[in-house]
């Protein structure tokens, strides 16, 4: 009685113990999961960063079109009597004032007039970066959307594999116990018998790889939507419905063209390097401005001013640039030509982007219908060899043989819907237009 209360209580411990290791488990649709890759995304933070930076440097830009009002201030002690020597005519220095301390202060206003377009030119180029910036991180969240598409169809279909195995090593398994009292009652020889426990052996090592495979698939799904690395993801198959209405490639290549963001990206960075080079030029021109200030100076017993007011217009011209070549000038011409060749290039890989997942998009659907034919095949290919082998008219191996086929057919059937699905995914990838809801 004592070892069955042991027994009792150690079969609760370890209940208790495997309940608290049990996977927390989360049933996500494709939609979900994207979502939870978007706000999870390490890649978006750091676009997000970017963004900053940009709408920071166009704030520094607008900043230099208000006034600069500067405003300084002194106070100082003499403890060494200064010597002063007044050149002014009828004033003599001699027994003059003790000066022991100076105090002043100054403001300064500069208001810009003109800069040659400088400052325009660094406003609007610094709206197109922030514009770029913005497109870049749209760019990024089309890819991740896939990236997690990509990562639920692997989920999905090591899921349904692990279903498929499990249901044949079923039946595998009651076949066996079937064969083996066969061959008690001697109907069967004993070699048949161990041919298809050996195929239930290999069914288990196939269940084993999947479930392997699924493992890890799950763990690489966790962390790109943010999870516990425990949460077991329970995918939703519906997904593999998508891409059902396939048109034609030149609709996909001018999909491409309109909705690409990284296109329209470039698009606002070859703006901003055309009015670089304007920026660039207009540092040959002068600047002017509206100059102000005010001074006041007080040295107790000598000297006492305030009220000294001015006003005034300033003009700046750097005259080194009569003979110093403009190296910013070729610079941000050089950026011209360089994102130019870019934008030929980004459209040729957008063309070709484009046809190559028309043509895997078209394939797989075409792997679709080859392999639902191949399962009908299969299973009928089973079912007769099965009435075969009952009527004496099959061997073990050909049976064996069948049931490996069908089992093979049937993962396909499900791998190539899964495959179709997230083709379609990636074609629409390609054109800028993956839907994120």
């Amino acid at each position: 009685m004592k070892r069955i209360n042991n027994s009792v209580l150690a079969l609760s411990l370890f209940m208790g113990i495997a309940a608290i290791n049990a996977q927390e488990k989360k049933q996500l649709t494709l939609d979900e999961a994207v979502q939870l890759g978007i706000q999870n995304s390490k890649s978006l933070k750091i676009d997000a960063a970017k963004i900053e930076e940009a709408t920071a440097d166009l704030l520094e830009a607008k900043n230099r079109q208000l006034p600069e009002l500067k405003v300084s201030g002194s106070y100082m002690y003499l403890p060494l009597k200064p010597n002063v020597d007044l050149k002014l005519p009828g004033v003599s220095a001699a027994g003059g004032p003790e000066v022991h301390q100076v105090a002043y202060g100054s403001a300064n206003l500069s208001v810009p007039i003109y800069s040659g377009g400088r400052i325009k030119y660094g406003i609007q180029s610094a709206k197109y970066l922030v514009e770029a910036s913005k497109l870049s991180t749209e760019n990024d969240k089309i890819a991740i959307a896939y990236n997690v598409a990509q990562a639920y169809n692997n989920l999905f279909k090591a899921n349904q594999s692990i279903k498929v195995l499990e249901e044949n090593l079923t039946a595998s398994q009651k076949r066996d116990e079937t064969f083996l009292k066969l061959e008690n009652n001697g109907v069967i020889a004993r070699n048949d018998r161990l041919k298809a426990n050996l195929q239930t052996s290999n069914i288990e090592l196939q269940l084993l790889e999947a479930k392997n495979n699924y493992n890890i698939a799950n763990i690489n799904m966790d962390l790109l939507l943010g999870l516990p690395e425990t949460t077991e993801i329970e995918v939703d198959q519906n997904y593999i419905d998508e891409g059902s209405d396939v048109r034609t490639v030149d609709y996909y290549v001018n999909e491409a063209k309109e909705n690409r963001k990284d296109l329209q990206a470039l698009a606002q960075q070859r703006k901003a390097a055309e009015l670089g080079t304007k920026s660039a030029k207009a540092e040959n021109l002068p600047s002017i401005a509206f100059t102000g200030g005010y001074v006041a100076a007080d040295i107790p017993k000598f000297l006492t001013i305030y009220n000294a007011v001015n006003v005034g217009v300033g003009i700046s011209y750097n005259l080194s640039n009569i003979w110093k070549e403009n190296s910013s000038l070729k610079q941000s011409q050089a950026r011209e030509k360089q994102l130019a060749a870019n934008d030929e290039l980004l459209n040729d890989n957008i063309k070709l982007d484009v046809n190559r997942e028309y043509q895997n998009t078209d394939y797989s659907k075409k792997r679709i219908a080859v392999y639902e034919k191949a399962a009908e095949q299969a299973n009928e290919n089973y079912r007769i060899t099965k009435n075969k082998y009952d009527n004496g008219l099959a061997t073990m191996t050909e049976l064996l043989d069948a049931d490996a086929a069908q089992i093979a057919a049937n993962v396909g059937v499900i791998n190539a819907k899964a495959d179709a699905a997230l083709a379609y995914r990636k074609l629409l990838q390609t054109t800028g237009t993956l839907t994120i809801k």
